[in-house]
């Protein structure tokens, strides 16, 4: 479905996208640092699975109208700062120890949302990944084959960050005071993730 030469071309530059931190990698670290490694790898397939629908929908031709319309970027935006700082405000005031975080069940639900409401997303698959789409064949099958290279590329950065900032917070929530300035990162980092989003322009 895919010339071997283009799959050569992208998986590079696939990796080197996966590589350099962004939004998905410092949600899956403020969630491990949040709910511990097992949470952060349920958010880290959350991000995946909501990556994939982005790129289902730009080969469907359905994210163009995230990219002509003004009003729908903005609604799909503001519902992700909002989810956003609602998880930071629920991280800072909930219990500070990692035995009350939310199950994994929950974690990939955020991570999903996170990643849905975000349309920037969207408007990046569409940047990206047609350069290597063949026109002249099923445009759907090649999205969804580079999407899915992007996701796994994804799952593994992430998911080593997102285990590793667990890691380090269970060690650390022995301490009372380490656990209240773990929750208080975690609730850092989301919230700096929503103003991000909220400053963001589409272009």
């Amino acid at each position: 479905m895919i010339d071997p030469l283009t799959l050569l071309a992208f998986i590079p530059a696939a990796l080197a996208l996966n590589l350099t931190p962004g939004a998905d990698l410092m949600f899956c670290l403020g969630q491990g640092l949040r709910s511990g490694p097992r949470a952060a790898l349920a958010a880290d397939f959350g991000i995946a699975l909501g990556g994939m629908v982005h790129v289902t929908l730009a080969g469907l031709g359905l994210g163009a109208l995230v990219a002509a319309h003004p009003a729908l970027f903005d609604v799909i935006r503001w519902g992700g700062v909002a989810y956003l700082l609602w998880l930071a405000w629920r991280t800072l005031t909930g219990p500070s120890h990692l035995n009350a975080a939310p199950r994994a069940r929950n974690a990939f639900r955020e991570g999903l949302m996170v990643n849905l409401t975000n349309p920037k997303v969207i408007l990046f698959v569409l940047a990206f990944v047609p350069q290597f789409v063949d026109p002249t064949r099923a445009v759907l099958p090649q999205f969804l084959i580079l999407g899915a290279l992007i996701a796994v590329g994804g799952l593994v950065v992430n998911g080593a960050v997102g285990v590793f900032a667990g890691s380090m917070g269970r060690r650390l929530t022995g301490s009372p005071r380490f656990a209240r300035g773990l929750a208080i990162v975690s609730s850092g980092i989301f919230a700096g993730l929503a103003i991000r989003l909220a400053v963001l322009e589409r272009n």
